[in-house]
């Protein structure tokens, strides 16, 4: 079993071949793939970590479709002084579908 554990969008996910992943927007090439960089790598019993074999590894992407996460709510509140503030965000997302790991 081939998995990685691979940096986007300030966060680590681990994924294998096939793996569909929700991460943060990325810009796609022309054909709609991305690269994904890779911080860990197991290969059945042999795990590779050190910089100089990962820079060697290359983690491949499909990109399915871009998206919105779901919105969230700020409220802010102070007693007595009528001070109120309504703020609201949605998270621009990508989904993306791992197609290789080499």
């Amino acid at each position: 079993m081939v998995y990685a554990v691979v940096r986007a969008g300030g966060r680590q996910e681990k994924v294998e071949v096939g793996t569909i992943v929700t991460l943060d927007r990325i810009k796609a090439d022309k054909d709609g793939n991305i690269e994904l960089a890779a911080v860990l790598l197991v290969d059945g019993d042999k795990i590779t970590f050190d910089a100089a074999s990962l820079a060697n590894v290359t983690v491949t992407a499909e990109v399915l479709e871009d998206l919105r996460g779901p919105k969230i709510v700020i409220q802010k509140f102070k007693n007595k002084t009528g001070y109120k503030k309504r703020q609201g965000h949605r998270q621009d997302l990508t989904r993306v579908k791992v197609t290789g790991i080499k």
